[in-house]
């Protein structure tokens, strides 16, 4: 007997007409299923919320007078135990070929248009910037 590869689950949530036209609209316009744009924004929102509180948590830490808990470089488990995200080593400037979604700012960059692809230390997805987010890392005043 042949094992089979694990399923993605399903999840099943009751929402708004409206909610359902403005997720269907966004998905056609870039260029993604329902499903696939529903799994992005569940994904970046819990990267993000996870983010702010502990960014919080260092912000308040840091105003009653203590050290910061973030280490300059990764340690080799996350909070979870898991291993910790791929580090970007530098951006690649490209042409996009296909829609994204900056992965700093969630701006919607159109096939066609440019934008930069993270160079990763080890295996993973590479993340995607738009050129505006990636001024905000280029101090090289020649570009």
């Amino acid at each position: 007997m042949v094992d089979k590869p694990k399923q993605e689950r399903v999840i099943h949530a009751r929402i708004p007409e409206s909610l359902d036209d403005e997720v269907k609209r966004r998905a056609t316009d870039l260029g993604l299923s329902v499903s696939n744009l529903v799994r992005n924004v569940l994904q970046h929102t819990f990267g993000l919320v996870e983010d702010v509180v502990h960014d919080s948590a260092e912000i308040a830490r840091a105003a009653r007078g203590g050290q910061a808990t973030r280490s300059a470089t990764p340690s080799t488990t996350d909070r979870a135990g898991a291993p910790p995200a791929p580090r970007v080593l530098g951006w690649q400037r490209v042409v996009l070929n296909v829609n994204a979604i900056c992965d700093t700012c969630n701006a919607v960059l159109t096939k066609g248009s440019r934008a930069a692809v993270g160079m990763l230390d080890r295996p993973g997805t590479p993340p995607v910037q738009c050129t505006a987010c990636l001024k905000e890392l280029d101090h090289d005043d020649d570009h």
